[in-house]
């Protein structure tokens, strides 16, 4: 009998086993061992990877179709992109854990991060038009936000920092005759097009993109509140080693993709524990703003 050692291998050969069918049962080992430590670095089966459209659907497959070509060349999986029409649509995603991959506005991104164990990987750039406003009619006559006591307010979805959170936050104490739920930031402005509302809250971003859709209208700010920047987040159901991958994979790609896609590889993540608190301070709000007139207090 003869014994075959290594470090992580003890192989036991019967003696009746010729020198030839020993050489060729180590060789199946071998390819065997190789083949189970590839399917282990490799396999990352498929990848969901989130957004938020607003319904611009091929905006969106357009700005990230390189960076998902990318990843399924690295990686050697699937990458579906998934948008989402808004962000209780997102909010729903995350938290059936659906997504493995996403990239989070701010509000999202808290509310992942700390509630649904998704970490951040990289922050989303534009930073400095990630704003929460409040905004009106040019010619209106509200100058500050206790001017708005009761109007009637569009806000965005729960789940929007910019459009939901913060805006509650600041009108905290105010009576107002009403709240109206936008689906998207656009619809927001085409209320206050329309004055079907006194005032909406977006963000700064979405102001300078969707503002061009109504040139017989100026928009003016009355409040402005700072932001921190969104991020990529990875579910907790992607195991720990293969979100490394995953952002080195992220932070190795070209510079024209990284830029498409909106993020940022030499920037730390953004800490967002004060806007999650702040989340978590109007949330027993959600009931009252379907009252009428609306009593945002305890």
């Amino acid at each position: 009998m003869t014994l075959l050692y290594s470090k992580s291998l003890r192989v036991k050969f019967p003696d009746s086993l010729t020198m030839f069918s020993r050489r060729l049962f180590l060789w199946q080992i071998v390819l065997l061992l190789t083949a189970c430590k590839t399917a282990e670095t490799s396999k990352l089966g498929k990848l969901s990877m989130g957004v938020v459209s607003y319904g611009e659907d091929d905006r969106s497959i357009e700005q990230y179709s390189p960076l998902v070509d990318y990843l399924q060349a690295q990686l050697k999986t699937i990458i579906e992109l998934e948008p989402a029409y808004n962000e209780i649509k997102a909010l729903e995603q995350i938290k059936r854990k659906n997504w493995s991959l996403v990239f989070a506005p701010p509000g999202l991104a808290a509310i992942a991060i700390f509630e649904e164990q998704y970490s951040p990987l990289f922050p989303l750039e534009g930073v400095e038009k990630m704003r929460s406003l409040i905004v009106v009619r040019e010619e209106s006559p509200f100058k500050k936000l206790t001017d708005l006591k009761n109007q009637t307010m569009a806000l965005g979805q729960p789940g929007s920092a910019t459009g939901y959170s913060l805006p509650l936050y600041n009108l905290y104490g105010l009576t107002l005759a009403g709240v109206r739920i936008a689906p998207t930031p656009k619809t927001i402005l085409e209320w206050i097009d329309k004055k079907e509302v006194a005032a909406g809250a977006l963000s700064l971003a979405d102001l300078e993109r969707y503002r061009q859709n109504f040139k017989q209208t100026n928009y003016r700010v009355i409040h402005s509140s700072s932001v921190p920047p969104g991020a990529i987040i990875v579910g907790p159901m992607v195991e720990l080693y293969q979100q490394e991958r995953i952002r080195k994979t992220l932070a190795s790609a070209s510079q024209n993709t990284i830029q498409a896609a909106g993020y940022l590889t030499n920037s730390r993540v953004p800490e967002y524990k004060a806007l999650m608190e702040i989340i978590a301070k109007v949330r027993p709000l959600a009931g009252k703003i379907k009252d009428k007139p609306v009593y945002l207090h305890k």
